[in-house]
């Protein structure tokens, strides 16, 4: 179902890797003009539509750019947004990183439903059946998108640590909440890589209220919220970069140690693919 959001909202807060505050006001948008970014900082504030082809790169998120502009770390807004129905916003940013918040997707969804949302006069667009599984591997990482009735998501992680280990989560939009099982998993990080990721250049706007942290001996800031967390926020990652192909397919997107390199390339084919079927 197609929703509408009835009032703006805004929020603000420290990018992840930039470390630098912004501030994201998101305002309902006009129908059919599809979700995009506004980086209101800049001169002619350039649009930044939040679709596939506007990606630029996904080292540890996704970014988007047109031109010179750029809006990283788009994923956890444009999960809450999808999950919740809502196709059109107009999202101002006056900075170039989306802010991290606490981690989840839980505060824009908070936000979301605050603002208060309402179905749409306008169907949603349904895109064409996909004929074909879509496998896209890495060594021992893959994702897919399997041919299906309804949309479907379902994650699996494995990290040699025993607070995580292997574990899956799975989720059905039509009948499980986003709100309350998956949008308050929070991203998770590893000590022994901070110091050489922020050598990197990012993770700058990291720390331990915004992120878990797991080490060789466990949790450095337990409690967690989900005993599978970190899969469940591995699957919140996985909607807001499905979300740039518009609305999900009836599809079951599988993955497997994925990434958001692999995400971009699986929606990639998705488009082909689907395009190629009409």
């Amino acid at each position: 179902m197609t929703n509408i959001l009835k009032t703006a909202f805004e929020l603000s807060g420290v990018g992840l890797h930039s470390g630098v505050n912004t501030t994201v006001k998101v305002i309902p948008g006009e129908v059919g003009q599809g979700r995009y970014f506004i980086r209101i900082d800049l001169p002619d504030n350039p649009i930044i539509p939040a679709n596939v082809t506007s990606v630029s790169q996904t080292t540890l998120s996704t970014e988007l750019a047109v031109g010179e502009a750029t809006v990283r770390t788009v994923e956890h807004l444009l999960a809450a947004l999808s999950a919740n129905g809502i196709e059109d916003a107009r999202i101002e940013i006056d900075g170039a990183e989306v802010p991290l918040l606490d981690g989840s997707a839980q505060l824009w969804t908070e936000a979301i439903a605050e603002s208060g949302i309402e179905p749409s006069s306008v169907k949603s667009q349904n895109l064409p059946e996909l004929d074909t599984p879509i496998w896209i591997r890495e060594s021992d990482s893959f994702v897919a998108a399997i041919p299906a009735t309804e949309t479907r998501f379902t994650y699996g992680i494995d990290f040699p640590y025993k607070a995580i280990a292997n574990q899956w989560h799975s989720w059905n939009p039509a009948t499980e909440d986003f709100a309350q099982e998956i949008a308050p998993a929070r991203t998770f990080g590893f000590a022994e890589q901070i110091e050489q990721l922020q050598q990197a250049g990012l993770i700058k706007g990291g720390n331990l209220d915004n992120a878990l942290v797991c080490s060789e001996t466990g949790w450095l800031n337990p409690p967690l919220r989900f005993n599978n967390e970190p899969a469940r926020h591995k699957l919140l990652d996985l909607v807001g970069d499905m979300s740039l192909l518009g609305s999900f397919p009836n599809v079951h997107f599988l993955a497997y140690k994925g990434s958001h390199k692999l995400h971009i390339q699986l929606a990639r084919q998705l488009v082909n693919n689907l395009s190629a079927s009409t």
